[in-house]
């Protein structure tokens, strides 16, 4: 990698489009995309929700977190990161001074788009109001590290990513 801060560091809760969009901005912006949920599944060689069943919510934050303060040292590119890596204080120190994307989303908009099924460890028990718990728990977070906000709500993949050029001056 560059070296350089990424361009963007996409965050949000699950069925923002984090991943769609970040692959479709990075595409536009010609340079790479990384996904930092993609990045621990391809490292331990298993899907997160394993992890969480294998290893527990505590062992994947700790994988989570080295994953992405080693993204962003490595810079360049877009990058996506997982809806709660946010929680974590070194990585809202280590977003500091970085440009970062609240991608937001509702609910219905969030159930049509990951369908709230297993492969959601969070998610996986009452869905809707886990969701809705989570979003409470972590909005103010997003809200804080983020230099930007988008709303996704009733938007196709491609309005996001305008809207999201448009935040980064590039439109």
């Amino acid at each position: 990698m560059t070296g350089q801060a990424p361009l963007a560091v996409l965050v949000g809760p699950p069925g923002a489009g984090k991943s769609t969009v970040g692959a479709l901005l990075a595409s536009h912006l010609q340079t790479t995309f990384r996904d930092t949920d993609a990045l621990i599944e391809q490292a331990q060689g298993r899907s997160i929700s394993d992890i969480f069943v294998d290893d527990g919510e505590a062992a994947f934050r700790l994988m989570e977190r080295e994953t992405v303060l080693r993204a962003l040292r490595e810079g360049g590119g877009v990058l996506a990161l997982g809806g709660g890596a946010v929680l974590d204080t070194e990585v809202q120190e280590g977003l500091s001074g970085h440009t970062v994307i609240f991608l937001d989303v509702g609910i219905a908009d969030a159930s049509q788009r990951v369908g709230f099924g297993g492969a959601r460890p969070l998610l996986a028990v009452n869905p809707r109001a886990s969701w809705t718990r989570l979003m409470q728990a972590r909005r103010p977070v997003y809200e804080a590290v983020s230099t930007a906000r988008v709303d996704t709500a009733g938007r196709t993949p491609d309005e996001v990513v305008a809207a999201v050029l448009a935040a980064l001056d590039h439109s």
